[in-house]
C-alpha cells in the first residue's frame, strides 16, 4: 500500500477509454437480468434472499408510509440535515428546469417548435454496500421529481432506514428494497404489481453498471459510471494540507478510486506527499485509501497552460482548481464532469448537497457526457403545423425534389399531393 502518489510526466499520461464494465461481468449480469425478465418476482426474491436484502415473505416494494416512518425514526439533527441538503438540490434542479424552455418558430407556411415533456416513470438507484448513501437518493429522486416525473421509484439494497428517510424527503412514490443487477432488471421490466420504469439513473457497483448497459435501449439510462475520480489542479499558492485532505476523501470511496494531482510546483508535490503520509495514518479508512492511492499519480508540469491541457486529457469526473486565478483557469477547462473553483470549494461539498448533482461522468467520458440533471428526466418533443398551403409551396417542392434524389417515389407523391 502507498502513502503517496507516484510521479508521472505529462508525456506518460495515456488515457485509454474503456468500458467501465468487463465482458465477464456484463455476461453474468445479463443472465441475472434475463432471469428476472423471464421469471419476475420469483427470481427477484431468489436474489434478494441470497444477498441478504430481504427475508422470505418480506415485501419487495415499500410505500410512502414506510418511508415516512423511517424519516420519523431519525434524530431531529439527522432529519434536518438531510432536509436542508434536499432543499439545496431541489433549488438547483428547479433553476435548471426553468432554463429549459419550449420554443415556437416560423417555418414556411406555418410554425414549428418543441415542448418539454417529463418522462413518466423514473427509476433512481442508490448504492448501500459499504456505506448507505442517502445523498445519492436525494440527488436522483429530488431531481426527477423537480423534472415533473409522475412516478419516482428509489431502488436500494435492503430497507436501509436512512435511505428510506431520504426517499421520503425526496417525495418518492415507491422504494424497491433490492439492489444489484436484479434491481436494475426489476425497474427495466417490472414484475407483478410493480410497473416498469422508463429511465434508470444513479451510480452503483460494476454489477449495477453492467445491468444498466444490458437494459439500455429497453429503458433510458443516464450513464455508465466507473470508479470515482478527483483531479486537483494546483499552483504554488495551493495549501498541501487541503490537497491531501481532498485526495484522501476521494481515495476512501473504494479501492478503485483514482486521486490525481497536477501541479506547476514540485514543492507543492513534495509537501502533498508528506501531508498524505501523515493524514493517512489517522484515517479510519486508511486501508481502502492507501490502495486507491496506487491508482492515482502526481504530474508536475511547467505552466498553468500545460496543467489545463493535462486536465483536459484526463477529463476527470471531479476537477478541483486550487490556483491564484482559479476562476480564469476554470474558464479554460473543456473536459470535466464537475468543476470546483477555488480552495474553499471542496468536492465533498458537492457530494453532499451544495446544489449541483454529484452523479457525474467517469473514465474520460466527460469529453462527451454531462452529469445527471433534470435533462435526464425530460424529452424535447418537436412539432410542426402548416397553416398556409400557398406559403408552404417552396417547402413542399423542395421536399419532393429531395425525395426524388433519394428514389422514394411515395415520399415525393405525398408532398406533391399538397401542392395548390
Amino acid at each position: 500500500s502507498r502513502s503517496s502518489l507516484k510521479r508521472v510526466s505529462p508525456n506518460d499520461i495515456r488515457i485509454e477509454l474503456q468500458s467501465p464494465v468487463d465482458h465477464i461481468t456484463l455476461t453474468a449480469a445479463g443472465k441475472i437480468v434475463d432471469q428476472v425478465r423471464d421469471e419476475g418476482e420469483a427470481a427477484i426474491r431468489t436474489f434478494a434472499e441470497r444477498f441478504g436484502e430481504r427475508m422470505p415473505g418480506d415485501p419487495l416494494v415499500l410505500g410512502r408510509a414506510e418511508m415516512q416512518d423511517a424519516l420519523a425514526s431519525l434524530s431531529t439533527q439527522e432529519r434536518d440535515v438531510l432536509s436542508r441538503a434536499g432543499e439545496r438540490i431541489r433549488t438547483f434542479a428547479q433553476a435548471q428546469r426553468d432554463a429549459i424552455r419550449s420554443i415556437d418558430v416560423a417555418i414556411p407556411g406555418g410554425r414549428a417548435g418543441h415542448t418539454v415533456e417529463p418522462i413518466q416513470n423514473a427509476g433512481c438507484y442508490a448504492p448501500a454496500g459499504r456505506y448507505p448513501l442517502p445523498s445519492s437518493v436525494l440527488m436522483t429522486a429530488v431531481t426527477s421529481r423537480v423534472a415533473g416525473c409522475n412516478r419516482v421509484v428509489v431502488a436500494s439494497p435492503g430497507a436501509n432506514r436512512v435511505a428510506l428517510a431520504a426517499a421520503a424527503i425526496a417525495e418518492a412514490d415507491e422504494f424497491l428494497a433490492v439492489g444489484g443487477a436484479h434491481a436494475i432488471a426489476a425497474m427495466a421490466y417490472g414484475f407483478s404489481a410493480f410497473k416498469q420504469c422508463d429511465v434508470i439513473t444513479g451510480p452503483g457497483n460494476k454489477w449495477v453498471t453492467a445491468a444498466k448497459k444490458y437494459v439500455s435501449g429497453v429503458v433510458g439510462i443516464d450513464m455508465l459510471a466507473g470508479p470515482s475520480e478527483l483531479l486537483i489542479l494546483a499552483d504554488e499558492s495551493a495549501d498541501p494540507e487541503l490537497i491531501a485532505a481532498d485526495l484522501l476523501a476521494q481515495a476512501e470511496h473504494d479501492t478503485d478510486a483514482v486521486p490525481i494531482l497536477v501541479t506547476t510546483s514540485s514543492e507543492i508535490a513534495d509537501a502533498t506527499d508528506d501531508a498524505l503520509s501523515k493524514r493517512l495514518q489517522a484515517l479510519p479508512s486508511r486501508e481502502t485509501a492507501s490502495r486507491a492511492l496506487e491508482n492515482g499519480f502526481t504530474c508536475v508540469v511547467e505552466s498553468i497552460e500545460d496543467a489545463i491541457a493535462t486536465a483536459d486529457t484526463v477529463a476527470p469526473e471531479h476537477l478541483e482548481i486550487m490556483t491564484s486565478d482559479s476562476q480564469e483557469v476554470a474558464g479554460n477547462i473543456r473536459n470535466a464532469g464537475g468543476v470546483f473553483i477555488g480552495s474553499m470549494s471542496a468536492e465533498v461539498l458537492g457530494d453532499y448537497g451544495a446544489g449541483p448533482n454529484h452523479t457525474l461522468p467517469t473514465g474520460g467520458t466527460a469529453r462527451f457526457n454531462a452529469g445527471l440533471s433534470v435533462i435526464n428526466f425530460l424529452r424535447l418533443r418537436s412539432w410542426m403545423r402548416i397553416d398556409d398551403q400557398e406559403k408552404a409551396e417552396a417547402l413542399i417542392r423542395d421536399t419532393a425534389s429531395i425525395a426524388d434524389i433519394e428514389g422514394l417515389a411515395g415520399h415525393a407523391a405525398s408532398a406533391r399531393a399538397r401542392l395548390v
